[in-house]
């Protein structure tokens, strides 16, 4: 699948607000993160995300603490009479659990993210195809992340331009009656049809 540049815009970047790159290409934004948190069942993640912390991460901690103080405790005992690669080998051994003990803060939260990405993906899927496909039908040729445009050297977009919106109608998702009445005043079509005239200005904000 073709990817599509997301760009993350300084202030010397502002020139692409210009009159004259708008007259050459067609900027959007976007915001993923948005877009997940519309998905009905999206809340069902972090009971997931709980249960592997429970069931796996919780589970593997304890197993750790105890194999340490297993072999811990048999290295103690029986390390005297050890072959010299027998030993160092076992040395290297409780190394490692307890480098694993001593960071698991760390490699709990790694693990964890690994696990949130692993369960996000489905929904990073359907938002990556719905965004390429309205990015083709829109022929837009820049996509900028939605938190580039806070700064006050950029004007605010057209709501219509809100590829997060665009996005979200592709996928059937239900918008706030907020965006959707600001889309309207905008002229911008709804899933269902209809359209407001297309000389207000968008909203603010």
């Amino acid at each position: 699948m073709k990817k599509l540049l997301l760009v993350c815009v300084t202030v010397a970047a502002s020139l692409l607000f210009s009159s004259n790159a708008q007259a050459q290409a067609k900027i959007g934004y976007f915001d993923d993160q948005s877009v997940l948190s519309l998905f009905p069942n999206i809340n069902k993640v972090d009971s997931l995300l709980a249960s592997y912390v429970k069931d796996s991460l919780n589970v593997e901690y304890a197993y750790t603490i105890k194999e340490y103080q297993r072999r811990d405790s048999l290295f103690k005992k029986d390390s005297a009479g050890m072959p010299a690669k027998a030993r160092q080998m076992a040395t290297d051994e409780l190394g490692s659990l307890y480098y694993k003990l001593s960071n698991w803060q760390n490699y709990a939260q790694q693990m964890q993210e690994g696990k949130l990405d692993e369960l996000l993906m489905p929904y990073r899927q359907k938002i990556a195809v719905a965004l390429q496909d309205v990015v083709k039908e829109g022929k837009y040729t820049i996509i900028l992340k939605s938190e580039a445009l806070v700064s006050p050297y950029y004007f605010q977009p057209s709501i219509l331009d809100n590829l997060t919106i665009r996005v979200a109608m592709k996928l059937k998702l239900d918008l706030p009656k907020e965006v959707l009445d600001a889309w309207k005043a905008a002229g911008g079509t709804l899933p269902g049809g209809g359209t407001a005239p297309a000389n207000k200005p968008a909203p603010k904000g």
